[in-house]
């Protein structure tokens, strides 16, 4: 038998959907309840905190770097400036992928391969939202080519900036010294928020070790931005009253420096072609002149950027151009020292002014038959002390030297300023060395070297063995020498002037040493002796400062690099150029108001008296106004 369906009950059903619908509708306002709940809290408690992230998301703050200093010589011309150029700049944070775009801008040759590695490092080790430059010098053809392109690289743009040019190029390249771009060391050095924006800080010379003055402060902007981050232009007044005060950059101090460019140009032209140095200097202050070094290179080849290729060339260069011999060079003296001997010997009585040696080419210590040649082979005969200095008589120093001993030689000598650095106003200065027994003994290992020989104490005599000065000593030495004792530190800069103020702060001459002699008749004869060498009847360097219109003193010194045997003559033309003497040259002038001192060195030059002697004498001719080029 077939069963029938129930009744339908739709009253139960009602009572279900009412109950239904009643729960929707509770929940419902609850829901709507929550959401007008969240509105209120963000439109009315914390409108203020989000109006302010609102406004934050439409406003970047950009640093704006601060105009770098400019570096002038002594009579206000100048020798480092900036100039507008177009660099290509990278935003690590806008980037999305940093080594795609850099390969693919390697692609389109506006970077280099060999410098992608460290654009990622750079990219890195800063703020992401820090510009880094890719390239500071853009050609007319490379910024047609990336406007082109430029929507393929998000993040990628080139900017309007200074850029720091040297007029001069090479002339200065090691007394100003140049700058390149912010290295990974450099930005965890440098106080990130002074050098915001930067590219670029003092690498040597001047530029470096006044980087501090010369770089000044980052500024910032308030700039309107899209979603994208371009900057657009404000919508309203009143946003832009609404942003904050930008904040002005203040420009790096400028630099005046004791540097003269026309001496600098003729010491330059002077040492053309050589490997060498030249330093010049005013002995009653102590401001230094001119501060040669050859080769040399183009400064603004750093600071526009160069490839790692041409940078291996420069460093690879066997002349050595990066190199800076006037400070960081160092040498034998040879004879340039003979007139401070003289001054010690004459002060302890190892000597006296009418004491004579008979020069016959060599010298012998006694039961000793190994002879020191004099540079003279047929010897100079009966020679006093004025003599031995005119015609640098190395036989009679050889005497002299045994007569002194190596430490009174050690202690005139570096009162002197010789064998420790000057404390001159540019990093890197080498300190060179006067040895001394104590020297030797905590130098070396073995008992044998540790002792001090008396072979030693005769070449130290005239400038060879362990001993080696910088060409800024020398020259600091023959300032001390022309102003009697005194001796003031050398410094390249005169003055730093406040960019906003223009006042100066002058750079005061700092006296660091007097060497004291008793009877100051020491001092005319020694200075005699040297005026002779230059306008005596057979000074070394008579060829040289006879005939000149004014008074002069100097010093010849070669400095033997290799050893000849006993029974050897040397001879120039047989030995490899690179192992010939070095000439060296120092001199003072006028002689009985002493203006500029100068010290030269021409590495293998051979012959002190005939290749840097003629290139002191133009330099004293240029600053004293007798050059042919001189300015009166």
């Amino acid at each position: 038998m077939k069963l029938l369906s129930p009744i339908k009950d739709h009253y139960s059903e009602r009572r279900l959907f009412i109950g239904r619908a009643i729960i929707a509708s509770v929940v419902s306002v609850m829901l709507l309840g929550l959401v007008v709940a969240r509105l209120v809290q963000l439109q009315v408690f914390n409108h203020e905190l989000f109006a302010e992230k609102s406004q934050g998301n439409r406003v970047r703050i950009e640093p704006v770097p601060p105009i770098r200093g400019l570096v002038f010589d002594r009579k206000g011309r100048v020798i480092a400036e900036n100039l507008p150029a177009y660099q290509l700049e990278l935003i690590p944070e806008q980037v999305d992928d940093i080594d795609d775009t850099l390969n693919r801008l390697a692609a389109i040759n506006l970077i280099e391969p060999d410098d992608i590695p460290r654009f990622k490092e750079l990219s890195r080790s800063g703020p992401q939202f820090k510009p880094i430059t890719l390239k500071f010098r853009l050609t007319d053809e490379e910024i047609a080519n990336f406007a082109i392109q430029r929507p393929r690289f998000p993040g990628i743009d080139f900017r309007p900036r200074l850029v720091r040019h040297y007029p001069n190029g090479e002339l200065f390249a090691h007394a100003v010294g140049y700058v390149g771009a912010l290295s990974a060391g450099d930005l965890r050095r440098l106080d990130s928020a002074r050098y915001a924006g930067t590219s670029h800080t003092g690498k040597t010379g001047v530029e470096s070790s006044f980087e501090n003055d010369l770089h000044g402060y980052a500024g910032f902007r308030h700039l309107i931005t899209n979603a994208r981050g371009r900057q657009i232009p404000a919508d309203s007044r009143e946003l832009l009253d609404s942003l904050p005060m930008d904040e002005t950059p203040r420009p790096g101090s400028n630099i005046y420096l004791s540097l003269d460019l026309d001496l600098q140009q003729v010491a330059y032209d002077a040492l053309a072609g050589r490997r060498g140095a030249v330093v010049a200097l005013d002995p009653t202050n102590g401001e230094i002149l001119a501060l040669v070094s050859t080769p040399s290179f183009d400064p603004n080849l750093f600071a526009v950027g160069m490839s790692t290729a041409q940078y291996g060339e420069l460093q690879d260069n066997l002349d050595r151009p990066l190199f800076n011999r006037a400070v960081r060079g160092t040498y034998p003296p040879g004879s340039t020292i003979k007139p401070m001997l003289s001054l010690a010997a004459l002060e302890t009585g190892a000597t006296n002014l009418t004491r004579k040696t008979v020069c016959i080419g060599y010298f012998q210590l006694e039961g000793n038959e190994h002879r020191y040649r004099d540079w003279k082979p047929e010897g100079h005969g009966p020679v006093d002390l004025h003599d031995a200095i005119e015609q640098s008589c190395d036989v009679y120093f050889y005497q002299l030297g045994v007569n002194l001993g190596i430490d009174n030689m050690h202690d005139y000598l570096t009162r002197f300023g010789l064998g420790s650095a000057t404390g001159v106003d540019v990093l890197g200065e080498k300190p060179g060395l006067v040895p001394s027994r104590e020297w030797k003994r905590n130098n070396f290992s073995d008992s044998d070297n540790q002792r001090w020989y008396h072979g030693e104490t005769v070449i130290a005599a005239i400038g060879q063995g362990f001993m080696l000065t910088t060409p800024l000593q020398l020259a600091s030495a023959v300032g001390t020498l022309a102003m009697r004792g005194d001796r003031y530190r050398p410094h390249l800069v005169a003055a730093v002037e406040d960019p906003i103020s223009q006042k100066r702060e002058l750079v005061e001459p700092e006296l660091i040493g007097n060497v004291e002699i008793d009877n100051t008749f020491y001092w005319d004869s020694v200075l005699a002796a040297m005026h002779d060498v230059m306008q005596g009847p057979r000074g070394t360097a008579r060829a040289v400062g006879t005939g000149a219109p004014y008074e002069m003193a100097g010093k010849s010194g070669t400095a033997q690099l290799v050893s000849i045997a006993q029974d050897e003559e040397y001879d120039k033309e047989e030995i490899a150029e690179r192992l010939r003497d070095h000439a060296l040259f120092i001199s003072f002038a006028p002689f009985d108001d002493p203006r500029i001192a100068v010290a030269v060195i021409v590495e293998n030059g051979s012959s002190g008296s005939g290749v840097a002697a003629p290139i002191a004498k133009a330099i004293m001719d240029q600053y004293l106004g007798y050059g042919d080029d001189a300015i009166q």
